[in-house]
């Protein structure tokens, strides 16, 4: 039938437009249009489908509603949760609402519809033209439009009929709302045809300008990288909304360099690198890389100094309060403050204390820091095998940093803090350099000021560091480096200095840190003396500090579990706390004996005693040594062998007794390695009592290195032997004449009670050491 004379249900539409052959589903919700389709669904299931002109209005009326819209057949109806209905329906044909019933529970018009009369006019050479261009027009299209499927594509172009195809291309291309409603209004075919044609075209253009903008920006980049097209269109986006980090960065980076205490030349070159790092592009590595040279650059203090404190008097209380002893250390730091007091700047010296573990090496240091009011690094030189640790890696390594003295001045914040160089003794080098000598620049007084450092290739001022390297020996040390350095040896403690340590520093700080209060731990004076001689054997005072603090936890425990008061430590308890005595002092031998003679050594936890035996037998003349002796020490006994040779005719020895006699040497504790010449007298004495059957006095001890003229050099560590000597109650001691002068800086206190001899050839300690037997 041509026309409805009934009314129908109507569904409004919010933000779509049904065309007619359209097969589609959609939700609603509102009542008005769930009862409308409910009521179609009662009759011939057929209802109007209009489209709101403003998809925002709740309740719509006449006027809301486009006037033509599409009559619909519905074919499945779906409830969904939440009081949706999904509705299907087939677009048949256009109909155009005449009127709405006022007082409806749901909206229901009165319609008309719309048939087209133009297509009977129109002659099949018309409809075969237009039919054609709307399928070329379509092809272009469907080339721009990738998008669009390629059976969809073959579809609308087999259509045969001109009807067929409008209402296919209508139906599949991305229309608006609004193009849908001009197809749905235009009834008349050759209306619509056109009115599509021009939709089309404009498609088109619209593509084809989209696609010009995308080349545009392909131009600018390279085609193959993907990544960088995608930060180029970033960037541009951050332009548009101004918001580039990029350029805030480096805004701020400005800023800081206006701020920055530094010379001209260092700003200018902080001002390039930040302008090259603001034309980067925001995520690439190399921007990165960038960001953080000018981050070390603005973070290291240039021109920046803190001011030092140059009382004096306030500088010896620290170092006393700290330290007790080390006269010679404390001195020198004195002499500098007194020389920057004059000359208000005055060269930073570069000092270097050399002694055993332990004693105090790397906390004095940090004590001089705090009387100079000096910022305080700590760089720890042990192990160290990369020189670029020290300058640096270069820029073009993947994580590259400053070296570790250029990173101190960064972290100290001035350019004039105090370095701890510590442990210089145990740089080592390998394949990546030479670690010691990349530190000559570093400790010398006239290059320093001008110090390249691979990473940030600007010179940095070091000039005005105040350098302390420690080490245990100078052995190790390469003789460039040690050239540049002063020298202040730091000794071992003697007893009694021990013993002041501990009760001035050590028994307050291991009681604090193991929570005990000044009067709930006492500990006498002889059990301190019982520690230092019984249960330590050290050059410095750490194991001591152990002990102190084995004897802190047990004093706690007793505290806590049977809720004692107070514990006291004298002699009689002391292994109740710390068990039986480790260490006994080989002490003089009580008489007079042959072939035996105590040495004195130096070991890096300070003196020791050597008791050298020598057995003369009859044999062929074989000379054998043992307790794993050092090469030096082996050569000392063969030189001493051959001095005795070479005087045995003074001493009454028959030529063809070294022929008849085989001799051997050996030195107790043959677990432990022995070296150095220092043994030589010791041992020449001890053969030359055993060949001579003579005895050796028992109160007797010797140091000194010999020659085969037999005459007696110098050797070194003479303060720990003579300590060793007086633990092991010696009387007298042979030193080298030419050692005289280290004798006379030893202090009374440790001279006090031995007998020192100075000797300067073998005839003068055989003089004093063999001891005629008494008839």
């Amino acid at each position: 039938m041509s026309e409805y004379e009934r009314k129908i249900p109507v569904v409004a539409l919010r933000g779509m437009a049904v065309l007619p052959g359209m097969l589609i589903h959609f939700d609603i919700n509102r009542p008005k249009s769930i009862e409308a389709v409910e009521s179609a669904m009662d009759n011939n299931q057929m209802v109007l489908l209009l489209t709101q002109r403003d998809p925002d209005v709740e309740e719509p009326e006449q006027k809301d509603l486009y006037e033509i819209g599409t009559l619909a057949q519905i074919k499945q109806l779906i409830k969904l949760p939440g009081d949706i209905l999904r509705v299907l329906v087939s677009g048949t044909e256009r109909a155009k609402l005449e009127s709405l019933e006022p007082d409806s529970t749901y909206l229901v018009g009165e319609i008309q519809l719309l048939e087209d009369k133009t297509k009977i006019q129109l002659s099949p050479l018309e409809q075969e033209a237009m039919l054609r261009g709307l399928k070329d027009i379509f092809e272009l299209y469907s080339i721009e439009n990738t998008r669009i499927g390629k059976e969809v594509v073959k579809q609308i172009l087999n259509a045969k009929e001109l009807q067929e195809m409008i209402d296919l291309i209508g139906i599949n291309i991305p229309l608006s709302v609004e193009g849908k409603q001009i197809l749905i209004e235009a009834v008349n075919l050759v209306d619509r045809y056109e009115k599509l044609m021009v939709m089309i075209s404009e498609e088109i253009e619209i593509l084809r300008i989209k696609k010009d903008l995308q080349a545009k920006v392909k131009e600018k980049v390279d085609k193959n990288q993907k990544d960088y097209i995608l930060r180029e269109q970033l960037k541009v986006i951050r332009e548009e909304l101004g918001e580039s980090n990029t350029v805030s960065d480096a805004e701020n980076f400005m800023v800081a360099v206006e701020k920055l205490k530094a010379k001209k030349e260092v700003k200018e070159k902080i001002i390039n690198e930040i302008n090259r790092y603001k034309n980067m592009p925001g995520n690439s590595s190399e921007s990165a890389v960038v960001r953080g040279y000018i981050e070390t650059l603005l973070a290291l203090p240039w021109d920046k100094t803190s001011k030092d404190n140059l009382d004096i008097n306030h500088g010896e209380k620290i170092l006393n309060e700290d330290h007790y002893g080390l006269e010679k250390v404390k001195e020198r730091i004195l002499e500098f403050l007194s020389v920057r007091s004059l000359t208000k700047k005055g060269d930073s010296p570069i000092l270097c204390l050399v002694g055993p573990p332990g004693t105090g090496k790397t906390s004095i240091a940090r004590s001089v820091a705090k009387a100079l009011n000096k910022e305080y690094v700590r760089i720890s030189l042990g192990g160290v095998r990369d020189e670029a640790e020290i300058r640096g890696h270069r820029r073009t390594y993947v994580g590259a940093l400053p070296g570790r003295i250029v990173s101190g001045l960064k972290s100290a914040g001035v350019k004039n803090p105090l370095y701890l160089l510590d442990e210089i003794d145990k740089v080592s080098s390998d394949y990546k350099g030479d670690t010691s000598s990349a530190l000559l620049e570093v400790l010398d007084g006239e290059q320093n000021n001008k110090f390249v450092d691979h990473y940030v290739e600007i010179p940095v001022d070091l000039s005005e560091i105040l350098f302390i390297a420690t080490a245990n020996t100078v052995q190790t040390i390469p003789r460039p480096l040690l050239d540049r350095m002063e020298l202040i040896e730091v000794t071992s403690y003697t007893e009694n200095e021990k013993l002041h340590i501990a009760k001035e520093h050590l028994i307050r700080k291991v009681m604090e840190k193991n929570g005990l209060k000044e009067k709930q731990l006492t500990i006498s004076d002889h059990a301190l003396k019982g520690i230092i001689s019984g249960y330590t054997k050290e050059a410095g005072v750490r194991n001591l500090e152990r002990k102190l603090s084995e004897i802190c936890r047990k004093a706690a425990k007793e505290l806590v579990s049977k809720k004692k008061v107070q514990v006291k430590i004298t002699e009689k308890n002391l292994v109740k706390y710390l068990g039986k005595e480790k260490y006994t002092h080989q002490m003089a031998n009580e008489k007079n004996e042959i072939g035996i003679v105590r040495g004195l050594a130096w070991t890096s936890f300070g003196g020791d005693t050597l008791q050298i035996e020598v057995n003369v037998m009859p044999g062929k003349g074989k000379f054998e040594l043992t307790g794993q002796l050092g090469d030096v020490m082996k050569e000392s006994a063969k030189a001493g062998i051959s001095y005795i040779r070479s005087v045995s005719e003074q001493y009454g020895i028959e030529v063809e007794y070294f022929e008849k006699h085989d001799i051997h040497i050996h030195i107790p504790e043959g677990a432990v390695p022995k070296d150095g010449p220092s043994a030589g007298i010791t041992m020449a004495t001890a053969m030359m009592s055993a060949v001579l059957k003579t005895p050796v006095r028992a109160d007797i001890a010797m140091t000194g290195e010999i020659t085969l003229r037999g005459r007696v050099l110098p050797i070194g560590g003479l303060k720990e032997k003579i300590l060793a000597a007086k633990a092991a109650k010696i009387k007298l001691v042979l030193v080298p004449e030419q050692n005289k002068k280290d004798v006379e800086e030893i202090s009374s206190e440790i001279l006090d009670g031995i007998s020192i001899q100075y000797v300067d050839t073998m005839e003068e300690v055989l003089s004093f050491a063999l001891v005629p037997e008494e008839k």
